[in-house]
């Protein structure tokens, strides 16, 4: 088993971490024979270094293993190659490249209605699937995440599919927050507790948003009995 360095502070700490990414990404990414197994390994390596804020690196791992030729022969191999551009995506928008993030969201989407997949959602168990409606739901927080928030309404308002509501409610959220919506920022995360009630009350994301909510005006009913049922009312 390989150990990666959990990431600490200081620069040190953070050479440390990315070379236990390398060591990894040797052993693992670079098997022959099981091209879906090692494209899965580089997107989970990609989702590690972009929680540590390596977003170039998170980057380039996605669109380097997406590159793959085997990748191309196969239904699932399509299916992961979108996922893998779909990563890196989402790894250009929080390095602040918007333009960046449209056209590797164009490519995926070009991937999710060609032929071979033809719009439905494959790979269910490869981090919630690929399809049109999870292309669309990254592509909300990416908007967000590159401090657009009116693009990322402007996403969530083209979702095509019921898909995974909880998620498209507390992203909506979020945005609404940060345009001072508070009033519908509350009944979006009314709305996605409604869908998926424990995935909500768990959410790291969705506490501190009502957190801040809580501190920054006036706490509505709605708002007070929402905090202590998600667990942050002081």
């Amino acid at each position: 088993m390989v150990v990666v360095p959990v990431m600490g502070g200081g620069l040190e700490a953070g050479d440390a971490w990315v070379a236990g990414l390398e060591e990894v990404h040797e052993r693992f990414v670079h098997r022959p024979g099981h091209p879906l197994a090692v494209a899965e390994a580089a997107r989970n390596l990609a989702v590690l270094a972009r929680r540590a804020g390596w977003e170039d690196q998170a980057l380039s791992t996605a669109l380097n293993a997406a590159d793959d030729p085997a990748l191309r022969t196969s239904r699932s191999g399509a299916a992961e190659r979108g996922l893998l551009i779909q990563s890196a995506a989402y790894s250009a928008a929080r390095g602040g490249d918007q333009k960046g993030m449209w056209e590797l969201t164009a490519e995926a989407a070009a991937i999710a209605i060609a032929d071979s997949l033809g719009g439905t959602t494959a790979l269910r168990d490869h981090g919630g699937g690929f399809s049109p409606a999870t292309i669309q739901l990254h592509r909300i927080s990416a908007e967000f995440s590159t401090g657009d928030p009116s693009a990322a309404l402007a996403a969530a308002r083209a979702l095509p599919s019921v898909e995974r509501r909880a998620r498209y409610y507390t992203d909506v959220a979020a945005a609404l927050a940060q345009r001072r919506r508070r009033d519908e920022c509350v009944r979006a995360l009314l709305a996605a507790e409604y869908q998926a009630p424990q995935e909500t009350y768990s959410r790291p994301a969705v506490k501190s948003l009502i957190s801040g909510l809580l501190l920054s005006g006036r706490a509505t009913p709605e708002l007070r009995a929402l905090a202590a049922r998600v667990g942050v009312l002081p």
